[in-house]
């Protein structure tokens, strides 16, 4: 029998990007701004109630599906959705996060907060942290292509 186990976590990653909030939060709420550096969704629905989804993965590799429901939006300043990650048709987690947009001097500074379950190993929050940081560097990169 396999050991069933849970590890709750929270992480928080902080990037400074040199855009104005309204453009950090157009990368997030518009459909095709946001697939230049996350995944392509299958579903947008970007507002309170509304739902993200998107299913994909390597060719060889497992499928991956992040289903989202977004609980909080406030334009330009705050986003927060519940979601949950599957690896095939195991559970791999289920976190909340928030996404704060801070307006600074030259830019905005964008703090993304999870907190996790993350279920019998199958996946970490070391892991998900260092993909969400590479995940926040591509929101740059692409940013920063804009200009």
């Amino acid at each position: 029998m396999t050991e069933r186990f849970v590890k709750h976590a929270t992480f928080v990653v902080e990037r400074t990007y040199a855009a104005p909030p309204a453009r950090v939060y157009r990368a997030w709420a518009d459909p095709a701004a946001k697939a230049k550096w996350f995944s392509k969704a299958d579903i947008f629905e970007f507002r309170v109630g509304g739902r993200e989804y998107s299913s994909g993965g390597p060719p060889e590799g497992p499928v991956f599906t992040f289903d989202a429901c977004y609980q909080e939006i406030v334009p330009e300043q705050r986003i927060v959705y519940s979601y949950t990650l599957d690896s095939g048709d195991e559970r791999i987690s289920v976190s909340l996060t928030t996404v704060e947009l801070i307006p600074i001097e030259g830019g905005t500074k964008l703090v993304f907060t999870e907190q996790g379950a993350f279920f019998d190993g199958h996946d970490t929050p070391e892991v998900r942290e260092q993909g969400t940081s590479e995940m926040l560097d591509t929101l740059g990169n692409t940013l920063e292509q804009e200009v």
